[in-house]
């Protein structure tokens, strides 16, 4: 029995259940029940049985009293200053990052006796100064844990308990002291520039991401690609780039010299998982691959599911919160299916299939195996299934391992001699520009991706898992496994039939997408699609991705018409995203003047995709299948919401009304101007402002319908006014922060 894998993996269980199912307030009773049943297992049990339970039910009280302790102790204290303003010593525990409103930098609360980090807020002052600078500056204290009263786990799983905003005036108290805990991170940036001033500007970015995992300077449309393809895996630091280091690490030294080469590639090991920022799937990595390397030295066999039971063990006595990281989740579980699937896999392969195809094959298998458990965990986190993923990695990984190698070798070299760095850094670049023509390539296949926005995916993948857990289990039979992906394949193909059957009837389908707060919606008539705008203002979600997912769902991969209502960052900053999935033949846009350049933006957009724009400087109208758009051009002035576009969609007796975020007085002019139907459909303008949506417009259209496009936001909407004013009028109200995507078919 491995007794050692047997405490970690009950003592992680543990952290898991108190994180996500047990209550916080019964953790130490329940854990004092726990460590009853140890007790009363070692005298009730004998033999191994004994040991079994009493190492279980140990680690399981332990872990439950250890959780609700970390809670007590850390968490707490630092939730106890939310809602205040507080003047605090800070110290930047790293580089701070530009924001849309300034700089961010993660820091230490000094003085206060306060565990844990917080993320502060400030100007791009900020960007200037270094990790192990102090300063002292009254801020607001947020909770990291709740935000806009959701539930979030991004900033604990990093063991950040506090967001603090700035409120005045910041005091430095001294610049970045010299001392070797800030060393990594310094480490981290001079290799930055060294790699920004070796390598090619089109290479670079991809370079940067796979020695140091920094994604920043990637472009949106490199970023899907690699996303769809299945390769984004590579340009996030993991397990993966550790192992090509240790393979970097042993080619140089030698294999047979274990002992030179366990002292060189253990404090390397560990200091680059401190330059990359300590992450889940690194330290789990580097344990693993410590206890390989010690292994042989103390005439021990190094014990795969032990050593990756006590990675996650060391993990969560750091910060119990990192269970719900979802780079632990994925490491893990990758890790996990690797371990037990992929040697099954393997020794299923026939030796008579050449070296050729026994490569072929394994890579396959590791990939097979890395999937089985995280597919489900991509499908719940990013709602997509990269279905070219093991071909993929079949044409990659091999190319990954050696650009790592060669950009790691490169990139020291040019600490030393730049001059020569810079002229071998084409063999690197070569790897980098593989990598990317194949992810784009492969994403050019139909079907390389499915997207989860099709709801009935879940069911499918629940049967796929469910099938082949019977041919698991089933008694031995030849061609059980061939059946069952057979039946996968067929049943894919109608899960995806399904889906896109309501489509083809009907006059028009009116879809408003949940994009949080912003707005995004598809009108779709007869095979011709339109959007009206694409964009949210919160910054967890891609309104272009959510757009680009669900028309690929429905199998729309091109649009006829994009129409943009206005500039504003929340109804167009997910047009970028969009266009890299979906193919638009024209952009309709308002002809007003925009100070803050993003009307040049979406015109370079254009210009890049090949798109015609259409300037909505009078009434214009656009057949659309069975409907008709009218959009009609500005009308107001003095604020961007004032010269947007209104948009009436026709389809038979039924209209919808978009009226972009124009208040009242342009609500005015609209309905004076021209003559508007008696409407079904409201899209409520503002995403529910008060001073939107006003009696006038609703006693002249008369919607019996109104729906509202709003998520996370500081600004009240939908406000109280604008609820009451579609209250009065006897208006059914919709919306997607309740209701999620709402779709309207009209027959």
């Amino acid at each position: 029995m491995r007794k050692l894998a047997t405490v970690c993996f009950a003592f992680s269980t543990g952290i898991f259940l108190a994180q996500y199912f047990l209550p916080k307030q019964c953790l130490f009773s329940l854990a004092a029940v726990f460590g009853l049943l140890s007790v009363a297992a070692w005298f009730v049990l004998r033999g191994k049985r004994r040991l079994r339970a009493v190492l279980i039910l140990s680690s399981l009280a332990i872990a439950l009293a250890y959780n609700a302790a970390y809670t007590e102790l850390v968490q707490s204290p630092n939730e106890a200053l939310c809602g205040t303003v507080e003047t605090m010593t800070l110290e930047l525990c790293d580089y701070a990052q530009e924001t849309e409103h300034g700089a961010k930098a993660e820091v230490r609360i000094l003085e206060r006796g306060l565990h844990g980090k917080a993320v502060y807020y400030s100007t791009k002052e900020l960007l200037t100064h270094e990790p192990g600078t102090k300063l002292k500056v009254p801020v607001f204290v947020n909770s990291s844990a709740k935000v806009y009263d959701n539930e979030i786990t991004t900033f604990t799983s990093r063991g950040v308990y506090l967001l603090l905003y700035n409120r005045g005036a910041e005091e430095y108290l001294c610049e970045a002291e010299s001392a070797w805990r800030f060393f990594p991170q310094r480490m981290a940036r001079r290799t930055q520039e060294v790699i920004a001033q070796t390598y090619p500007t089109r290479t670079e970015p991809f370079i940067r991401s796979l020695l140091l995992g920094d994604r920043s300077d990637f472009s949106v449309e490199e970023l899907t690609y690699l996303n769809e393809s299945g390769l984004y895996h590579i340009t996030a630091v993991s397990g993966l780039h550790c192992a090509f280091l240790i393979s970097l690490l042993t080619a140089l030294v030698g294999a047979h010299r274990r002992r030179l080469l366990s002292a060189i590639a253990i404090p390397l090991l560990c200091f680059y998982a401190l330059m990359v920022g300590a992450r889940p799937s690194v330290v789990r990595s580097c344990v693993m691959l410590i206890m390989v390397l010690l292994a042989p030295l103390f005439e021990r066999e190094s014990d795969a599911p032990t050593s990756l039971s006590l990675a996650l063990m060391l993990i969560l006595l750091a910060n119990p919160f990192t269970v719900a990281s979802i780079g632990l989740q994925l490491s893990f579980a990758a890790m996990a299916g690797i371990l037990w699937l992929t040697p099954k896999l393997c020794a299923a392969i026939s030796t008579e299939r050449g070296r050729i195809g026994r490569t072929i094959l394994t890579s396959f298998a590791v990939t097979v195996g890395a999937s089985v458990f995280t597919v489900p965990l991509c499908a719940y986190y990013f709602g997509i299934l990269p279905l070219i993923a093991p071909i993929g990695n079949l044409l990659c990984l091999w190319a990954a391992s050696a650009t790592f190698m060669a950009g790691f070798l490169c990139t020291a070299l040019g600490f030393v001699f730049a001059p020569l760095a810079r002229t071998l850094a084409f063999i690197p670049h070569i790897g980098a520009w593989y990598i990317l023509t194949a992810a784009r390539l492969l994403c050019k296949i139909p079907y390389h991706a499915i997207f989860f926005a099709n709801s009935f995916l879940k069911y499918w993948l629940v049967y796929v898992y469910a099938l082949f857990s019977a041919c698991y289990f089933a008694k031995k039979g030849t061609g059980r496994y061939a059946a069952a992906s057979a039946l996968s394949v067929l049943t894919l193909a109608l899960t995806i039939l399904l889906n896109t059957l309501p489509y083809s009837g009907g006059s028009l389908h009116v879809v408003v997408l949940d994009v949080g707060q912003g707005q995004s919606v598809v009108l779709h008539s007869q095979g011709k699609t339109a959007m009206v705008d694409c964009g949210s203002s919160n910054p967890y979600i891609s309104a272009g991705s959510v757009a680009s997912a669900y028309l690929q769902s429905i199998g729309q991969e091109h649009l006829d018409y994009l129409v943009l209502s206005h500039y504003h960052a929340d109804h167009i900053n997910g047009v970028r995203q969009l266009l890299t999935q979906i193919d638009v033949d024209t952009m309709v846009l308002p002809n007003v003047e925009d100070e803050t350049t993003q009307k040049d933006k979406i015109l370079q957009l254009c210009t890049q995709h090949h798109i015609n724009v259409l300037y909505a400087s009078q009434v214009e109208e656009l057949t659309l299948g069975d409907a008709e758009l009218t959009v009609y051009p500005p009308l107001g002035g003095g604020s961007t919401n004032e010269e947007g576009l209104t948009v009436l969609c026709t389809a038979g007796t039924f209209d919808v009304l978009l009226t972009g975020d124009m208040d009242c007085d342009t609500e005015e002019v609209l309905i004076e101007r021209y003559d508007l139907p008696d409407i079904e459909m409201l899209m409520v303008g503002h995403h529910g402002s008060k001073k939107s949506t006003g009696t006038q417009l609703l006693k002249a259209v008369t919607p019996e319908i109104a729906v509202i496009s709003v998520g996370d936001n500081s600004y009240g909407h939908p406000t109280d006014a604008a609820l009451y004013r579609l209250s009065d009028e006897n208006i059914s109200v919709y919306r997607t922060d309740l209701q999620g995507n709402i779709h309207i078919t009209v027959s």
